[in-house]
């Protein structure tokens, strides 16, 4: 038996876009470990691309924007799994609106703020609703967020508050399922990673370039470093852990006074 004991149990991942997904990663990790993996993801196209990843997986889609969709995508593999339960949920879903450029926080635009907040947080709650009858008692739900909220780096726009919100959705999620399950909700917080999310954002290139040289290693992060950990947390192995954010930056955050930083000033 291997130390995550994951194997033949199902989990449900939301959110693969491509080979360099977050999402991915954690498929890629939990097919390793034996486990049964079920992906969820936003179009037909994004399933054509999963298909070719994962083979072997079921594939459906659901864009998370309209919650009838979550509705329907839950009874969907419901009907697949029978009187299983799943072992675990991954909610690795975040959308911005940056197709007008950047703007200072302050001329953040109503529509594009709440249409995040629906898609990158809200979304989260929406799925573990409709889900909460499909999970095992002692189920595990994971979320990605990012290293730090409280960093107002100019490039991220208003993600970093949604993210924030998300966050702080996990500690009332957690506490609202303690009153009829074991179910345990955490969150990967991962630094700069090269993901096809990423490429999304203006700037992104610079930051992910500063943030190798920040971190210990001087070397960046990888997809598959923040993947295994959503793997141990989605495992029986974390039973301890929950309403926790796990920071995987590779000592960046403890770094900003690196000697080669403030030589440059």
């Amino acid at each position: 038996m291997s130390f995550l004991n994951i194997a033949d149990k199902t989990f449900v991942i939301f959110g693969l876009a491509n080979r360099k997904s977050v999402a991915c990663a954690i498929g890629r990790v939990l097919a390793e470990e034996g486990a049964r993996v079920v992906h969820v993801v936003r179009n037909e196209e994004r399933r054509e691309t999963a298909r070719k990843l994962f083979p072997d997986s079921p594939i459906h889609i659901c864009d998370v924007e309209d919650e009838n969709n979550i509705v329907r995508v839950a009874a969907e593999i419901s009907k697949g799994l029978k009187s299983e339960k799943i072992a675990g949920l991954v909610h690795s879903i975040a959308f911005a609106n940056y197709s007008e450029g950047m703007r200072p926080f302050y001329a953040t635009l109503k529509k594009d703020f709440l249409q995040a907040v629906d898609i990158s947080c809200f979304s989260l709650i929406a799925i573990s609703n409709h889900f909460k009858d499909m999970l095992a008692e002692n189920a595990s739900v994971v979320t990605i967020s990012i290293s730090t909220t409280k960093m107002a780096a100019e490039n991220y726009g208003y993600m970093a508050p949604i993210k924030a919100a998300l966050e702080s959705s996990l500690c009332f999620l957690a506490k609202s399922f303690a009153g009829f399950s074991n179910v345990r909700f955490n969150a990967v917080c991962p630094g700069l990673l090269k993901t096809s999310a990423s490429a999304g954002i203006p700037g992104y290139v610079d930051s992910y370039l500063f943030a190798e040289k920040a971190t210990l290693r001087k070397k960046a992060l990888k997809t598959r470093e923040a993947a295994d950990t959503a793997a141990f947390l989605l495992s029986e192995r974390s039973s301890g852990i929950t309403a926790q954010c796990l920071v995987v930056d590779a000592g960046m955050g403890i770094n900003y006074f690196d000697a080669e930083f403030v030589g440059l000033v």
